[in-house]
Parts: C-alpha cells; sequence; structure tokens
C-alpha cells in the first residue's frame, strides 16, 4: 500500500516554495551520500540506537558513512525534514544500496538474514 502524501498541486501557491524547499540542502546531503555509499546511516549525537547500529557494523567489518545531525537539543528541523522526506519517524536511518532497511533493530534483523 503506497504511503499518502499531501500532492504538490494541493499546497497554496504561497506555501509551496516553503514546502518544497524545507531543508532541501540536507536532503540533498543525504541523497548524495546515498549514491556514493554502499550503507549509510543518518543519526544524532547521544542517541543509543544510533551508536548501537554504528558498532554492529564496525563489529562485522562493514564499511559505511555516517552523517548526523544534531542531537536531542539542536538540529531538530534538519532531522524533521529527513523524516518527512522518508515518513521515517526514529533515528537512525539506515540505506543499504540506495533503500531504506529502517533502524537499528531493522540492521540487525537485515545482517542475522545474510550478508548485505
Amino acid at each position: 500500500m503506497p504511503r499518502s502524501i499531501l500532492a504538490e498541486a494541493n499546497l497554496h501557491e504561497a506555501i509551496r516554495p516553503q514546502v518544497l524547499g524545507y531543508h532541501a540542502d540536507i536532503i540533498a546531503e543525504v541523497q548524495g551520500a546515498i549514491a556514493a555509499n554502499k550503507i549509510v546511516i543518518v543519526g544524532m549525537r547521544w542517541n543509543d540506537a544510533v551508536w548501537q547500529a554504528r558498532k554492529l557494523l564496525q563489529k562485522a567489518g562493514q564499511e559505511f558513512h555516517y552523517i548526523e545531525y544534531g542531537s536531542y537539543t539542536s538540529g531538530w528541523r534538519k532531522r524533521l525534514a529527513l523524516k518527512m522526506w522518508t515518513g521515517w519517524p526514529t533515528f537512525p536511518m539506515v540505506f543499504v544500496n540506495g533503500t531504506l532497511v529502517g533502524g537499528g533493530s531493522d540492521l540487525k534483523a537485515l545482517m542475522k538474514s545474510g550478508p548485505i
């Protein structure tokens, strides 16, 4: 079932540029990292789930690219843009071969099922 997203045509013309440009630089940065790296983790400081995902890949000898946007008290607008873009509500966001696989526990389950 496809995720419901408000169509651009349903945005009033006065707010369309604001909505479409909301931290577009952050989205572009993550898209570039995804295109250039097999595994990308997008996270935030002081988040245990992010730390665990990174540690899991390090122990497995998997190379990955890590991008960090703030902490619990900073960078939330950038992280909100990423949540809106992906539809994924938590961090980390883990991408493998250009596909969002979920968060830390999803990465762990994927690695248990076989090589990534």
